[in-house]
């Protein structure tokens, strides 16, 4: 399977995934608020921020299927641009449901209780398990082709426990009547969110900032390299990073009279000491043509 190809299988098993989980959020959130659930609503709101980190890898595999011809990993970037704004989204949403549940629990102390109906909870629960089960059966064929769709496959997965932990939740509630228990789950829920958004941030902060190598852009390039005498056209430039390392590959196209007169020797010294004096790059991958090759644009 080609890497353009995979791309698209992965767009596709992302976008069912993420039509699954956006209907079940809307019925999480209706049936929080008739539930009276603050563990249904964590739950909800840890949804939420899994499916805009859906969204993101959706995206980001669109910009690949775009790029594909390229091979230049700027979606990368907007990846972890999309995952940092997911992880404070993380912090925020946790932060909130942990003082909400905090303040149920001062309640309780205070014999505060608050109705639960934990038909509803245990219901919401059960649908839950069936939607993110269905979910990550999607997912699963293709978690070996693509990180995004094993991130996200991953993410399901514990989606898949916190309805359990709901649903065991609702079980103890009805049986024994301690109320207690929904905010006592919600906060358990709510510090796994916590947890996972504080990786997630450390991840995006180190790759964009600290481990990530900037690209120079493809344009830039091009224009430098089209300075060079011997050179008629270029075609399939590249520019993509391999182990810490900016790797630039080209097709280089040379003007009819450099082709006869056998300049290709020349031409590749000349573009090598641009790449590596303008741009910084000491690898690459270049190929030179004739004037008259068929791959010339």
């Amino acid at each position: 399977m080609t890497t353009l190809t995979t791309h698209k299988s992965s767009q596709r098993r992302l976008l069912i995934a993420l039509a699954i989980t956006s209907v079940f959020m809307l019925i999480q959130l209706f049936g929080a608020f008739y539930a009276n659930s603050l563990a249904v609503y964590a739950d909800a709101g840890h949804l939420f921020v899994h499916n805009s980190s859906l969204f993101i890898a959706l995206i980001a595999s669109t910009l690949a299927i775009k790029f594909g011809q390229t091979f230049s990993d700027g979606y990368r970037r907007v990846e972890l641009s999309g995952g940092l704004i997911n992880g404070v989204l993380y912090l925020l949403i946790s932060c909130w449901i942990l003082l909400q549940g905090s303040e149920r629990l001062l309640g309780h102390e205070h014999h505060d209780e608050h109705e639960i109906n934990t038909f509803v909870m245990s219901s919401i629960a059960a649908l839950g398990f069936l939607f993110h089960g269905a979910s990550a059966f999607v997912l699963y064929k293709g978690r070996k082709d693509s990180v995004n769709v094993y991130a996200v496959f991953l993410h399901t997965f514990f989606d898949l426990l916190s309805t359990i932990v709901t649903f065991i939740t609702s079980i103890i509630i009805y049986l024994t009547g301690w109320t207690v228990v929904d905010s006592m789950s919600s906060i358990l829920i709510s510090i796994f969110v916590l947890l996972t958004g504080s990786k997630l941030l450390y991840k995006c902060i180190q790759g964009l900032f600290f481990n990530g190598v900037r690209l120079p852009a493809l344009k830039k390039i091009e224009l430098a390299l089209n300075e060079v005498e011997h050179i008629d056209n270029i075609h399939n430039l590249t520019v993509q990073s391999v182990d810490g390392h900016v790797v630039v590959g080209a097709h280089i196209v040379l003007k009819h009279k450099c082709s006869l007169d056998k300049h290709d020797e020349i031409c590749r010294f000349q573009v090598e000491s641009i790449l590596k004096d303008r741009f910084d790059v000491e690898q690459s991958v270049l190929q030179i043509e004739t004037g008259d090759c068929q791959h010339s644009e």
